[in-house]
């Protein structure tokens, strides 16, 4: 007979939702970690493995490039902390590029390869040992052969293409091609909190290859209005949550800032008032681990680091894999739980992790990007870019998985629109023309993995109680 403690345990177990091992019909939670300037020939020479065996097979990354006089240059080693910082304007890509207008394709071969002695061109590769916390997410989880960045600029435009698929005014503007192409000019502001007279550099197939020069005046001439990634999860039914954590209310970076609706500017245009960005808005990229452990986690996340731990050349900082991977484990080690259909899943389990970098960074990459259109027909005169890392993490990743599918950010896009059932391709620009949404780096029958710590210099301590003053992801 049982004891009158274990018959009490019992109904306490049948009232109470169960945690288990119970696959999942879509993540609850997406994160994208977005990090700064770099190329998988640059940063990812560590997936080769002794003697390159497992290069150009199954990862597409080479040790050396082509330049503009046609010679082949072996890529140079250097450390993270390297502090050359090559152009990765618009007129960049377009001198690397180095367009063959009878295939229209890349050539991939516009750079030339003085001072490589010195560590002052763009043919590098970053030491293996300083991203090892990359390599193994890699080798662990899912790798992107062909990732491209959808813009052919820095930053500013990037950022825009992955909070909202657009670096365009408006619809109308996206579909006639007329891109904000790069970082705003003269000010550190940009978006609907740009100063009178802020100069724009804009795209269309009327100037391409070139750029047309545009002011800000009057006040708000760039404070977008269109729809963006968050507008979908507000408008589902129930609304989605999501957070975008960034080290600046004022960044280039801040993608809201650029969007009338959530910005809503106040008379001035020098500061967003809408209730929406208060909400959502969160200036201190940490603030990412410590909701992690308060389990108080959106639905979609952007993280956007400071610049000790962006990536980003020309600083000095070694900070990013230690901080990616610190999101990775405060995720995957998490005892937060989220009831779905009566069970206690863990965070573990139902959240995808995506990792990408902005932009090229003006480093060398040997694989030419898909041109959207002929040149001045079209999408192709700012799309796609060149290519970036990107890394799927999840509990239903195979290991060491491939993707051999050409993606960009318009991907991304459609997974988060896919996933939560907000219509793939539903805002009508980068994710309408791609042609892919991540399905393959990810399989909710299989058997959720168990997670393993990723080893990193520093720990997630480190970066909740870091009290250095943010610097901003980049410094151009």
């Amino acid at each position: 007979m049982k004891s009158i403690a274990a018959i009490l345990l019992s109904l306490v177990a049948l009232t109470m939702p169960m945690i288990a091992d119970a696959q999942i019909s879509s993540f609850r939670h997406v994160v994208l970690i977005i990090q700064e300037n770099r190329t998988p020939d640059n940063l990812f020479q560590g997936l080769c493995g002794t003697n390159r065996a497992n290069c150009p097979y199954p990862y597409d990354v080479q040790n050396f490039g082509i330049n503009s006089k046609g010679n082949t240059v072996p890529l140079i080693l250097t450390p993270l902390s390297s502090t050359f910082d090559p152009g990765h304007g618009h007129s960049s890509f377009i001198q690397m590029c180095h367009l063959n207008t009878t295939t229209n394709q890349c050539r991939m071969n516009g750079l030339p390869s003085v001072n490589c002695s010195l560590g002052k061109c763009s043919f590098q590769y970053v030491n293996p040992t300083d991203v090892s916390p990359y390599v193994t997410l890699a080798q662990r989880y899912g790798w992107a052969n062909f990732m491209f960045q959808t813009n052919q600029g820095p930053s500013t435009p990037a950022h825009e293409f992955l909070f909202a698929g657009t670096s365009a005014r408006d619809s109308a503007d996206d579909a006639a091609a007329t891109f904000v192409a790069e970082n705003p000019g003269s000010t550190s502001v940009g978006g609907c909190l740009a100063p009178l007279n802020a100069l724009y550099k804009v795209i269309s197939p009327a100037t391409a290859p070139y750029e047309s020069q545009t002011v800000n005046s009057p006040l708000g001439t760039f404070c977008f209005s269109h729809q963006t990634l968050a507008s979908l999860l507000d408008g589902h039914n129930p609304p989605l949550t999501w957070k975008y954590y960034n080290p600046g209310a004022k960044s280039i970076w801040t993608a809201p800032n650029w969007i009338q609706e959530i910005c809503q500017p106040n008379s001035s245009y020098t500061q967003c008032t809408g209730p929406e960005w208060m909400k959502n808005l969160v200036m201190t990229p940490s603030h990412v681990l410590s909701d992690i452990v308060a389990c108080n986690f959106a639905n979609v996340v952007w993280v956007i680091p400071t610049g000790q731990n962006s990536d980003h050349p020309g600083v000095g900082h070694t900070g990013g894999p230690s901080w990616v991977s610190s999101i990775v484990n405060q995720i995957g080690g998490s005892s937060c739980t989220d009831n779905v259909n009566g069970k206690l899943i863990p965070y573990w389990q139902d959240t995808a992790i995506v990792v990408t970098w902005d932009d090229w960074g003006g480093f060398y990459d040997h694989e030419p990007p898909t041109l959207l259109s002929l040149p001045k027909l079209g999408q192709g005169d700012y799309q796609y870019g060149f290519r970036v890392p990107m890394l799927f993490v999840s509990a239903y990743t195979p290991v060491a998985y491939v993707s051999n599918t050409r993606l960009d950010f318009g991907s991304i896009l459609r997974f988060v629109e896919n996933n939560f059932n907000l219509g793939e391709g539903a805002l009508g620009y980068a994710d309408l023309r791609a042609t892919s949404n991540l399905s393959e780096f990810y399989d909710l029958s299989r058997v959720p993995r168990p997670f393993l710590q990723i080893s990193a210099p520093l720990g997630s301590q480190f970066f909740l109680n870091d009290k250095r003053p943010m610097e901003p992801p980049d410094t151009d």
